[in-house]
């Protein structure tokens, strides 16, 4: 049996990193969640995400930070930034993914993503 593909999702607010939780299982990968970007990226010497969803305000380290930090350290990681921003304001990354998220924006932005 094959490994599944990593997604590490970092959004402080309980309800969305379940919901991302849930829709990331659904589509074949096993999920690292974070509170915020400190735990996150406590966890790189020990993650390797194929995909990372990432809210852009998080409390103390910055969701842009985050998202920065995230591509320097797993430059082939699809990043997916979400927020409830205007998606003009959004940094650079692979997909964008506004609030609220819906289930068929993310398997469609998941198609991206080298399995």
């Amino acid at each position: 049996m094959s490994e599944r593909p990593l997604a590490l999702v970092v959004e402080d607010t309980a309800d969305q990193r379940d919901l991302l939780q849930r829709y990331l299982d659904r589509e074949g990968f096993d999920v690292f969640a974070a509170i915020d970007a400190e735990t996150a990226i406590a966890a790189f010497p020990d993650i390797s995400p194929a995909v990372a969803v990432i809210d852009l305000l998080l409390p103390g380290i910055t969701g842009e930070e985050c998202s920065r930090r995230v591509r320097d350290r797993f430059p082939d990681c699809f990043l997916i930034v979400s927020s409830v921003l205007d998606v003009a304001d959004y940094p650079e990354a692979d997909g964008a993914l506004p609030k609220p998220i819906v289930g068929a924006d993310l398997r469609r932005l998941l198609r991206g993503v080298p399995r």
